[in-house]
This record gives structure tokens, sequence and C-alpha cells, in this order.
């Protein structure tokens, strides 16, 4: 891996692989929440179901006991209200049938319906008891009214020829002795069983989707961990790839070094192009001497250096400033040629210090001066600014004996210049605006200036 980040990979590439991976496990996360949400959703609507099978046993067998209530009251009373409520109940409410309905009957409910099925064969065949002792009951009470299907009853011989109030007794008898509860336990038996398979089947049902879960949620921890280290993994290898060589660069060319060839292939691309550029504009600068290429009177680039200056030129990476010192001339007549030059002699140094090592100071005429701004693709307009401010600051002090002076300054960015002689008359006609303007000014060539 060592050997592999020495010689330079593509970031591009490396990118391009670490976005498919983290959006592949970004996909299996999202996938695996959709499915969390499935299981939890299919474990509600089968604890649904279940509940309503359930509801549906207690209801089958309150129904039941709510019909023998009635046989029962009708038998010993003879209160036709019972015999009404009973009938209902068995024709009109049906609770029993509903409930036998409301089963959502599948491969796992099959058995708790045969059950709850069983019950209701079993309450359907104790009803025949039933009708027997409410004749019985209607024959001895002498009523007339009753529903048709316990006209279709027929009494045995025996019980047809009993007393009125041994009929009462014989009805009582039936729906209230042990075969009549046995009956009935038959009945409760089923449904406890088909209640016993609901539970065995919610038991079921949650062990398998909680079986479900725990895996969709291992699946997310996963994908979720493999995620969260491959974002640590992209954070790292930008950083040690991009981030770092980016920095070291900037320190290096603070110091004016050539760059370290490190990191991706693309910055080591940059890095490559940038220290060309600087073996030659180093080159560039030292194979001019200092007495054929400095003036003598202020030790800036004299007018033969800033044609080497400016025929090497990175336009892309450097701005020109030109500037005079305002009404010159008048401070020639006035205070004679010796403190003229003292005062360009000031100028030159108020900017050495204010100015760059990097930057170039020329002398191109008599108070004529141009500043090249190196390495400056991405200056700040106010910083610019704040210089002139600075130099003007100087100038104006008096305590050296000098005058006080100021200067106008035309500045050009040249990235937008065509070719260097674009670059100086760009440069002279912002400097001239600034003059136009009342001196003591500057001027940045823009659009506005075309």
């Amino acid at each position: 891996m060592i050997q592999f980040l020495k010689n330079g990979i593509s970031h591009r590439l490396v990118h391009l692989w670490l976005v498919i991976i983290i959006v592949f496990f970004s996909g299996t996360v999202v996938f695996a929440t959709f499915r969390l949400a499935d299981t939890f959703l299919d474990t509600m609507e089968a604890s649904r179901q279940n509940s309503e099978l359930q509801n549906a046993a207690h209801e089958l067998m309150n129904a039941s006991d709510y019909l023998t209530e009635q046989v029962q009251r009708f038998s010993i009373d003879g209160d036709t209200r019972f015999l009404e409520q009973y009938f209902v109940e068995a024709f009109q409410s049906k609770r029993r049938e509903d409930a036998i309905s409301k089963m959502n009957v599948n491969e796992r409910t099959e058995a708790a319906y045969q059950s709850l099925l069983e019950a209701m064969n079993g309450s359907v065949q104790l009803m025949e008891r039933e009708y027997y002792a409410m004749r019985l009951v209607i024959e001895a009470k002498g009523i007339e009214a009753y529903p048709e299907v316990i006209g279709s009853v027929a009494l045995s011989e025996a019980d047809a020829a009993l007393s009125s109030e041994e009929k009462i007794r014989r009805a009582t008898e039936m729906v209230l002795d042990e075969e009549y509860y046995d009956q009935k336990d038959g009945i409760r038996e089923a449904v406890q069983e088909s209640l016993a398979e609901v539970e065995r089947l919610t038991e079921s049902i949650v062990d398998e989707k909680m079986n479900s879960l725990r895996r969709e949620i291992t699946i997310v921890r996963v994908a979720v961990v493999i995620q969260a280290a491959l974002i640590f993994f992209l954070i790292w290898l930008t950083t040690r790839l991009a981030i770092k060589p980016i920095m070291r660069a900037v320190d290096e060319i603070k110091e004016d070094r050539p760059l370290t060839e490190e990191g991706t292939n693309e910055f080591r691309y940059l890095a490559a192009a940038y220290n060309r550029m600087y073996e030659k504009n180093k080159s560039s600068i030292e194979s001019l001497s200092y007495i054929a290429s400095h003036d003598e009177l202020t030790g800036a680039y004299n007018r033969a250096g800033y044609d080497l200056l400016l025929s090497n030129l990175d336009l892309n990476s450097t701005y020109m400033m030109l500037l005079d010192v305002d009404n010159f001339k008048t401070i020639n007549d006035t205070y004679g040629h010796e403190t003229g030059d003292k005062i360009l002699a000031k100028l030159v140094t108020v900017m050495n210090r204010v100015f760059r090592d990097d930057d170039c100071i020329c002398r191109i005429g008599g108070d004529e001066f141009v500043v090249f701004l190196m390495h400056s693709g991405e200056i700040r307009h106010r910083i610019i600014e704040s210089k002139i401010a600075q130099i003007n600051q100087e100038l104006a002090k008096t305590d050296d004996g000098l005058p006080p002076v100021s200067i106008s300054v035309g500045i050009m960015d040249g990235k937008f210049a065509k070719d260097s002689k674009d670059l100086f008359e760009k440069t002279d006609e912002a400097m001239y605006v600034s003059k136009k303007h009342g001196k003591k000014t500057y001027t940045f060539y823009d659009d506005t200036l075309q």
C-alpha cells in the first residue's frame, strides 16, 4: 500500500471507485431499511389477524353461552322473552356464524379453523336438544306464538303424555343435566383448542419475524460499519494524497522553494509543471547581473531587468502595477533634483518593505515604476489596496526631512491580458485614469475601461 502511494495513483479513479462502493452500501442500507419496515408491518398484520382469530373464538363461545342462558331461563320461567332473545341470537345476530366467517383461513390457520368449526358443529347439535326442551315448555304452557322451527320438533309419545309440570321438569333436566354440560364442555374444549392453535401460530410467526428482523438489522449494521469505514478511508486518502501535498506546496511557495512532487498523479503533474516554471523563472532572474539589471539610484530593477522580466512572465499568476510620483516635476523644481532622487529612493525602500520578496520592483523611467506581483493568481483586490495605502502613508511622513508625496497607480491582472504588450498598455491606461481622477489614487483595469 505504501509503495502504491509512493508511485502515485489517480485521485479521480480512487474517488470513482469509492463513490461506487459507498453508493452500493448506501443502497444496501436503504434496501435493508425497507425490508425492516416490511417485516415489521408483516408482524403487525399477523398479530392483528391472530387477534381477530382469538376474538372469533371467544365470540363463538360467548354466543353459545348466551343461547344456553336463554334456553335455561325459558325452561325454568316459561317467559317468552327468553324464547325471543334466543332466536334473535340464533337467526338474526348470528354471532357464531360471523365468528366463523371472520377467520382468515390459510395453511397456517387451518388447524385453528377446524377446531372452531368443530365447536360450531357441537353448538348446532346442542341446539337440537334445546329445541326439544323449548317444545316441551311450549306444550306445557300452552304458548301459541313460537318460531316455526320449534313447530317442526316432534315429542316422543312418552314425553307427549307427560303432564304440564312433568314437561317443565323434563325440559329443565334436558338443559341442566350432566349430558347437556358434557356437550357444552365439548364445545368449550374445541374453542380452547382453537385458541391454543392461534397462540402457537402467534408464537411461530413472532419467532419467524423476529429472526428476520435480526437478520435485517445485522445487514444494516454491517453495511453502516463498512460505509463508515469507507468514508474514513476516503477522508484519510484525500488528506494524504491531496490536502497534505497542497498545504506543503503552500509553505514551499512561501519559502520560494520548488514543490515536492507527491500525492495523486494529478497533483504531481501540477507540481512538476510549477517546478519547470519556477526553475525557468529562477534561471532568468539569476542570469541578470545585478549591475546590468538594477537601477543605481534606487536598487530596483532597471529597464533592462524590466524587459527581461516582462518577457518571461506567467501572465496567469501575475499582477502588474504601474505607478509614478504625483507632481514630481514640481518637487524637482521646488526642492531640487537631489531631493527628488531621495524621494525616489525612499519610495523603493518603502515598496521593498510592503511587497513580498517574490515581487519585482522596476524603475522604467524618471519617476515611473512597475511592480510585478508574482505567483498572485488568487490575490484579492483589497490586499493590493492595503499595500498602496501603506505606501502613501509612509510617503506622507516628513520626519526624514523630505516633503510629503503620493503615488498614482494602475493595476492589471495578467490573466486578462493577451500578451505582455497588452498587459503594459492596459496597466498604463488604468494609471492614466487614476491621474485623471485627482492623483493619489489607484485604478484596476476591468471591463469598465474597455
